[in-house]
């Protein structure tokens, strides 16, 4: 069940959790805090305001899209092969990445962080457990919209994630010296099972990101991954809508006559077509 009050680091679970994540001396920690409580903190830190019916109306500085040319993976034994490096798939080194991370652990010291324990994938049989740490109330109410509630949790200390965000919108990164392309970073290292994003606060990139783990992840399994949406008649006749991000997904699948599975990521397995996510993303151009 969702807390509705702040788990602090007195909890032995919550400390052991926090420290194998290597989260030491930080502020208040609120573990899987509902939506609604979330979104109440959010107003309550001046991350956001509440606009008729309730909604949640945040800015996300300057980065209003992801930001791909800011987007790197970790070139480590264990996935290079994997991999097709290139234009899309940069690689990064490992000594940089485990720099940076040292940093972005710091960085968190005497802040007060939002952490929700999660579930990517609507198929059982494929789906991975994510936990994601961040320092806004915004952004883990948006990461607990899209992603699922994992079934019989156990506790913090009992969760195992398959990979960990450790999202900070308020870190920058220094180019020179990490090796980035800027002050905004996002890098994935499958090895350890572990993004890091930086210097943005699009929410957009925690979905993303959980996305390319997957999209590396499930053809291992022999699934196929694909950005997407889709829908479904009522004989059962699934239709797929391929597309760039921005082209019209989420539209064209949101069809009063079938029923929605997902409007932006699904697997396609020997047993069908599944959601990756549980929430709808749908983009609002001003």
């Amino acid at each position: 069940m969702p807390s509705k009050k702040p788990v602090t680091e007195e909890s032995p679970a919550v400390s052991t959790a926090l420290q194998r994540h290597g989260l030491e001396r930080v502020g208040q920690v609120f573990w899987n805090l509902g939506v609604p409580s979330l979104i109440e903190e959010a107003v309550r830190r001046r991350e956001g305001r509440l606009a008729l019916g309730g909604v949640l109306v945040v800015r996300t500085g300057q980065h209003t899209g992801r930001a791909p040319n800011d987007k790197f993976i970790v070139r480590e034994s264990s996935s290079d092969g994997a991999i097709g490096w290139g234009a899309v798939n940069r690689p990064f080194e490992p000594r940089r990445f485990d720099q940076l991370h040292r940093r972005l652990l710091s960085y968190y010291r005497g802040k007060d962080l939002f952490i929700q324990d999660r579930v990517v994938g609507t198929d059982p049989a494929s789906q991975r457990t994510v936990r994601v740490v961040t320092e806004t109330a915004w952004h883990s109410a948006f990461a607990g919209t899209m992603f699922l509630a994992p079934a019989g949790y156990a506790g913090a200390d009992a969760f195992e994630p398959d990979f960990t965000i450790l999202h900070a919108p308020n870190f920058s990164a220094e180019p020179e010296r990490d090796g980035t392309q800027s002050p905004t970073c996002i890098l994935i290292h499958f090895g350890k099972r572990l993004v890091l994003i930086g210097g943005t606060s699009y929410a957009g990139e925690i979905k993303k990101s959980a996305f390319t783990v997957m999209n590396y992840l499930l053809p291992l399994d022999g699934i196929l991954s694909m950005h997407c949406a889709a829908n479904v008649g009522s004989s059962g006749d699934v239709a797929l809508f391929f597309g760039l991000s921005g082209t019209g997904k989420t539209s064209l699948s949101a069809d009063p006559r079938r029923t929605l599975i997902g409007d932006d990521e699904h697997g396609w397995s020997d047993d069908g077509i599944f959601n990756i996510e549980a929430g709808c993303y749908a983009k609002m151009i001003r």
